[in-house]
């Protein structure tokens, strides 16, 4: 009997562990949100890949680790979870004029990594788009000073004004806990 009973107290000291670690664990997870806007210019064009690309966005890194009480060294995954494109002008335009979209990252040390995509664009894209992430670790991207965004499309339709799109991503950080 006082076997039983000192195994029941050690299953229950060990899921009370387990549970205290996944509360900490979550502490250390946060969400880092950054906005960019580009601007796809007018064309009379279709079926040719176009690049535009963001201006360097500022990380502010070890400001946004410190504010969650983490450092760089103590992040162990970086995943964009989130891209939406957003039409800011012209008013009422929508994304049906894209045949397929693909959105890069880069940074002044780093190449360049396909962070998310739409292989095909529905003829009735609103004005907002989700893409599909990738999933790839974009840590070291994010640890960097700044980093570029650069989007490279296929059109099937030609566009007679410039269209101003806002670029909105999120990106889930994970970070060690307590740094063990």
């Amino acid at each position: 009997m006082k076997r039983f009973a000192f195994y029941f107290l050690g299953l229950f000291l060990s899921l009370g562990l387990l549970s205290s670690c996944e509360e900490a664990e979550k502490l250390t997870e946060f969400n880092l949100d950054y906005n960019s806007t580009v601007t796809i210019p007018s064309t009379f064009g279709v079926q040719l890949p176009f690049d535009v690309s963001t201006p360097a966005i500022n990380t502010s890194a070890a400001t946004q680790f410190e504010s969650n009480d983490t450092r760089k060294d103590l992040i162990e995954e970086i995943q964009l979870t989130e891209i939406t494109l957003t039409i800011n002008s012209p008013s009422g335009a929508d994304f049906s004029f894209l045949e397929s979209i693909e959105v890069f990252i880069s940074s002044d040390s780093l190449g360049e990594t396909r962070v998310a995509y739409q292989d095909s664009v529905a003829v009735a894209a609103g004005e907002s788009l989700s893409l599909t992430t990738t999933g790839v670790d974009l840590q070291e991207y994010i640890k960097s000073d700044a980093f570029s965004l650069r989007v490279n499309a296929v059109m099937d339709e030609a566009i007679s004004q410039d269209h101003e799109l806002n670029i909105y991503t999120k990106f889930f950080v994970d970070a060690k806990i307590f740094g063990i």
